[in-house]
């Protein structure tokens, strides 16, 4: 392990890497400080650009944009009360009043060195935990990854939202999209009505079209926010006296970040609101939060930024995404011919290993950047809206046409871009199809495989207790979330005390 990470920080350090990880930060404060873009689109909008680049460039690009976007919402969340990203609207509830009564500058100085810190740790965290977690899923036989892709299927009522059947909804939709090709046994097609569909629906010209099409056609109807202005004429330094009392809140975020990251389908937004409701609980003085209390920029922004290698870790160690960026990272290593799970840190292990010691050399650049930049940042949210729609559409069908240099692609693109948009009018989340054209492959191969093994005995997928585990959290991330929600329709608190 030891040597592999020195190969990581090697490969890190060479030039064009280096350059992979400026512009990945820098692109990715651009997308985050965008209210109503975000991660997701950023990664989406930037995949078709790896397309014969050596696979780690790729990765370092997309990761550290990844990290530096969850970031960049904070900017205009503090200084503009408009979130850049959903896990910057905790950050908001504070930031903006203690930009109003003129601390913008401290607000942003504790916003970026929360995150720094807050990604350093969860760096760690990820580099303990992701090669364990790895070497124990490399007893993985065609039962287990079956079982490990309806785990990961199952998620999608986590995805869904405040309403799990809509989950299921797109999970549905998402399967039907999933299984047209060629069938992974006897060849025969399926559903596919043009040889242009035997290999399947492409992934990269269907996540441009969910995310970034959607997206445009949203900006076209003029729904972005606006806030009021706060005017930043010096961003001054902060002495370090005035961070000792946010210590304690930094740390707890970045822990509470990097667990609820772990959790596939949690999220940073998840993880920023656990954080500065803890962050409140705790304190002696709760009643201040909201109005101005630093410990709320503190937790929130920790918690979010360390919730990305939270994310990471079962991307990389099972296969299965921690959120539906790191969904749409899967797909950015399926592209490259990389298949994430256990088998990654043998086969590739310059991709993890070059990840970790990405972030690790990475958060030092985010925060200097951040700093250096946050005047400059916030001045995006004046680009005007159908300028913004025009050049994201552009980028998209650039970017599927390159796919595979055809107009198929393209065609795929506008398709998914409109079904996308009809789906956020119904708040269907999108998540749960990224999900199932990822996943369903291996569950149904590995399926088709065990049940070959077995000669058709389905008892084979209770002989081994991995297997059944997976199959009983499975069966529970299916129902818990439901149970939940209709016991709240009920009026019925789960939580509350007995």
């Amino acid at each position: 392990m030891i040597s592999d990470l020195i190969n990581g920080f090697g490969l890190v350090l060479h030039p064009y890497v280096l350059l992979a990880l400026m512009g990945g930060t820098l692109i990715g404060y651009l997308i985050g400080a965008m209210p109503g873009l975000g991660p997701s689109l950023g990664v989406a909008l930037l995949v078709p650009f790896t397309y014969g680049i050596d696979p780690v460039i790729a990765m370092v690009a997309l990761v550290s944009l990844y990290m530096a976007a969850e970031y960049g919402g904070a900017i205009t969340a503090i200084l503009l009360n408009t979130p850049g990203t959903a896990a910057a609207v905790a950050t908001a509830w504070d930031g903006y009043p203690m930009a109003r009564r003129g601390d913008a500058g401290f607000a942003l100085h504790i916003s970026i060195i929360s995150s720094g810190i807050g990604a350093l740790l969860s760096a760690v965290l990820l580099i303990v935990t992701a090669v364990p977690l790895s070497e124990f899923a490399l007893e993985f036989g065609p039962t287990e990854y079956c079982a490990l892709g309806i785990f990961g299927l199952s998620l999608v009522t986590s995805l869904g939202g405040r309403s799990p059947l809509r989950g299921l909804l797109a999970l549905c939709i998402g399967i039907m999209f999933a299984v047209i090709g060629m069938d992974p046994e006897n060849g025969t097609p399926r559903f596919a009505f043009t040889p242009d569909l035997f290999d399947g629906i492409p992934l990269v010209p269907a996540l441009l079209g969910l995310y970034a099409i959607s997206e445009a056609l949203f900006m076209l109807e003029g729904q972005a926010t606006t806030g009021q202005a706060i005017k930043v004429d010096n961003v001054r330094s902060v002495p370090w006296s005035r961070y000792r009392p946010l210590w304690a809140t930094i740390l707890r975020g970045s822990g509470i970040g990097y667990i609820i990251g772990v959790i596939p389908g949690a999220g940073a937004s998840i993880a920023s609101l656990i954080s500065y409701n803890e962050t409140k609980r705790v304190a002696h003085d709760p009643q201040t939060f909201g109005q101005g209390n630093p410990k709320g920029v503190a937790a929130s922004e920790s918690a979010n930024n360390s919730a990305v290698s939270g994310a990471l870790a079962p991307l990389l160690a099972l296969g299965i995404p921690g959120s539906a960026t790191a969904a749409i990272l899967i797909g950015a290593l399926m592209i490259q011919g990389i298949q994430p799970g256990p088998l990654l840190f043998v086969r590739n292990p310059e991709i993890p290993y070059s990840i970790f010691a990405s972030l690790i050399i990475g958060v030092p650049l985010m925060v200097i950047v951040g700093l250096l930049g946050a005047r400059l940042w916030v001045k995006v949210v004046d680009i005007p809206a159908p300028l913004l729609a025009a050049v994201v559409t552009a980028i998209s069908i650039v970017g599927a046409y390159a796919s595979e240099n055809a107009m198929f692609p393209v065609y795929i693109t506008l398709v998914f871009g409109l079904l996308g948009y009809v789906l956020r009018k119904l708040d269907i989340p999108l998540a749960p199809i990224v999900l199932a054209l990822v996943l369903l492959p291996m569950a149904e191969t590995n399926y088709r495989q065990a049940l070959v093994v077995a000669e058709g005995d389905h008892m084979i997928f209770l002989h081994q207790p991995i297997t059944v585990v997976l199959l009983v959290l499975a069966l529970l991330s299916f129902l818990v979330p439901l149970i939940r929600k209709r016991r709240a329709a009920s009026g019925i608190d789960m939580d509350a005390p007995k």
